[in-house]
């Protein structure tokens, strides 16, 4: 079964979940913003996968050739005669820290930030959000993610389960859900503690819940954020996101845009309140 399969049953099964127990029954289905993230679904659900496959496949090719050359393999398989459980346990974990540490980045480096500003343009919060990022952004994760997970050379059917494993639950934590985790907020991420990662710097702390999928590294690290009254934010987006395009098209061509402002990071870390 392809992945595009497996995006349409989830997004079909959350469309059916946020009608039945919505954290916000006031935000409908047909909400501001929904065809912008009906495009970026269908764009980065489907064809965006299809095109990186086509450009990275000959680069890095050209790459391990070029290396080889000087005697070095990155595709040691370390992991190559594992079972299979314990590659897909140890690749979700492995693959959810790198991400986490790259999302850190994202916030963090002002170029990378302009990047990350499509998806946190979301003002109104539900699983369709989850696809709404930059091309870019994939870029920087599939860079940054080359070495590691070639030298440990993991399944590639594990490495299928995990993309759909994490897309089930990138939808939960976008997701207009009255969804409360529980003694298992410390361990995986849900929509109480992503909402406030994209709060509005004026509605509440910045920088904080990095996790993609496991909630553990912002326990760990100190960048968890979750108010026990079970409070979300009035507001989501970032300073200026007044003046941020909504089509995709501009979207995707503002970090480039020419006569912008100048890149501005993130708003810088709060104390949680």
């Amino acid at each position: 079964m392809t992945y595009w399969i497996w995006l349409a049953a989830l997004s079909a099964l959350f469309i059916a979940l946020e009608r039945l127990w919505p954290r916000d029954a006031r935000q409908g289905f047909f909400r501001r913003g929904l065809a912008t993230d009906l495009v970026y679904i269908v764009l980065n659900g489907h064809w965006l996968g299809v095109g990186l496959a086509l450009l990275t496949e000959p680069l890095s090719r050209s790459l391990d050739a070029s290396l080889a050359s000087r005697g070095v393999n990155l595709h040691l398989r370390v992991a190559g005669g594992w079972p299979w459980w314990a590659q897909l346990v140890v690749a979700f974990v492995a693959i959810d820290f790198i991400q986490w540490s790259i999302h850190n980045l994202l916030h963090r480096v002002p170029a990378l930030w302009e990047l990350h500003k499509v998806h946190h343009s979301i003002e109104s919060m539900d699983f369709w959000g989850s696809m709404r990022f930059h091309f870019g952004e994939i870029l920087v994760y599939k860079s940054l993610q080359y070495v590691p997970l070639a030298l440990l050379g993991f399944d590639g059917s594990a490495l299928f389960v995990i993309a759909v494993v994490s897309t089930a639950i990138g939808h939960l934590n976008h997701a207009n859900l009255r969804v409360r985790m529980g003694a298992l907020r410390y361990v995986l991420n849900g929509p109480e503690m992503h909402i406030w990662h994209h709060a509005h710097p004026s509605a509440g702390p910045s920088n904080v819940n990095f996790a993609i999928n496991l909630a553990v590294w912002d326990w760990l690290f100190g960048t968890a954020y979750l108010p026990g009254d079970g409070s979300v934010p009035r507001a989501l987006g970032f300073e200026g996101i007044e003046s941020f395009p909504r089509d995709p098209l501009r979207q995707e061509l503002w970090p480039i845009r020419l006569g912008g402002a100048s890149a501005t990071p993130a708003p810088a870390p709060q104390a949680p309140r």
